[in-house]
């Protein structure tokens, strides 16, 4: 991985404090612009099948669709269609993890670089870490959160985005 120099580096932390926004994402997109370091491709959809395959311990689709664990896991997603890219990213999003073009996401539903329309993290939306975090951590990134998006807000108001933050702050604190 290619390095950015300190000044860089430092502009980085300034304008992730700023605008409140990981200086990874101020990192990423340096190292894109000026160190010409390409973002990652989409996944190919062979990729995504063959890491669903891994999690299921399967070795084809026809084995998955027979695979009584599949079937539990998959019970209330809707109907999926397996011969369309589209059903393998939800798959692949939902048991494995955050799609590599996908990590930190800027735009509409967005925060902390987690597409929160396509992810269920709240942990990392909130900026905590689920071992260390107390009660009032969770309470005090919450209301940070909700502030900026509250609806009232009329400059970053997002009914839709703060309904998404209300549900991720139940599930962290139905958990406690």
């Amino acid at each position: 991985m290619m390095k950015i120099d300190s000044a860089i580096n430092h502009e980085a932390q300034r304008l992730s404090q700023k605008y409140n926004i990981p200086d990874e994402v101020f990192e990423c997109f340096a190292k894109v612009v000026i160190c010409r370091v390409k973002p990652p491709k989409p996944a190919t959809i062979n990729q995504l099948k063959k890491a669903i395959y891994k999690y299921f311990k399967v070795s084809n689709t026809d084995k998955l669709k027979k695979s009584e664990s599949f079937k539990m896991a998959t019970d209330g997603m809707g109907k999926l269609n397996l011969g369309r890219k589209a059903s393998w990213e939800k798959l692949y999003r939902e048991f494995i993890g955050v799609l590599p073009h996908e990590e930190w996401e800027l735009g509409h539903g967005c925060i902390n670089g987690v597409n929160i329309f396509k992810y269920a993290l709240p942990w990392r939306v909130f900026e905590l870490d689920p071992k260390t975090s107390t009660d009032d951590d969770v309470k005090a990134s919450y209301r940070n959160l909700s502030k900026f998006y509250h609806p009232d807000n009329p400059e970053t108001g997002d009914a839709e985005v703060f309904e998404r933050i209300n549900q991720f702050y139940r599930t962290l604190t139905a958990s406690a």
